[in-house]
């Protein structure tokens, strides 16, 4: 078994290498290749990207900036590994954790794996954030007939023909929903495993806020009526 470790990335020129370096450490049990997709940044981050040794990773530079869907999009058409696992550039997500979710595939319990923050040890969010991620799982479990804990979690493991067999068309964070939902609506049932969790601060470089539910939520009743 080959795997995809995708890394979208987007102004995060403190932590990429360790994230890189850390994900590259760790001691899965599977052949892996990591795939770093830089979405236009502008930090810096692409020089460190550019001082990489080819062997490390496989970069693709997007153009502009576009939103972290595009950078998955991009990484999922150039992703060689039977399974692919998402994997962000930020320290929020411990690459070790990353074995919790390949446990369930490796004995043939699961397809599709998602780490949980709610059932895992964690950082507390924000009140509001902690609503927002509730009340999603909560509306993606009444439309999809699931009882995910975690929908909005970045740490999603997939069969990689599964994710190309799939028309995605999400640019920004949307792309969390519209996987879930699409993955659902091919009867693929969700495995979760608990995942710790460090949840950044926005003055320590968090992009995504409670705003940004209200496109997720469409989003799910979109492919949930439309698609």
């Amino acid at each position: 078994m080959n795997l995809t470790v995708l890394i979208p990335v987007y102004n995060e020129a403190g932590t990429i290498r360790i994230v890189i370096d850390r994900v590259r450490e760790v001691d899965l049990g599977v052949e892996k290749e990591i795939v770093v997709v830089d979405d236009g940044s502008t930090d810096g981050t692409r020089d460190v990207l550019s001082g990489l040794p080819p062997e490390l990773a496989r970069v693709f530079l997007l153009p502009e900036n576009r939103g972290k869907g595009a950078a998955v999009r991009r990484g999922i058409e150039e992703a060689r590994g039977d399974y692919l696992v998402i994997q962000d550039a930020d320290l929020e997500y411990d690459p070790e954790d990353i074995r919790k979710l390949l446990a369930p595939v490796l004995k043939g319990k699961a397809e599709v794996v998602y780490g949980s923050r709610f059932t895992g040890e964690h950082r507390n969010m924000f009140f509001l954030n902690w609503v927002g991620n509730k009340f999603l799982s909560f509306v993606t479990n009444a439309l999809y007939n699931t009882t995910l804990s975690d929908m909005e979690t970045g740490y999603k493991l997939f069969p990689t023909p599964l994710l190309k067999s799939i028309r995605l068309v999400s640019d920004r964070f949307t792309i969390e929903p519209e996987l879930t939902a699409k993955v659902l609506k091919r009867g693929v049932r969700i495995y979760e495993v608990p995942i710790s969790y460090a949840g950044r601060e926005k003055h320590e470089g968090k992009k995504i806020s409670w705003k940004d539910g209200f496109p997720a939520l469409w989003t799910l009743v979109k492919h949930r009526f439309v698609d």
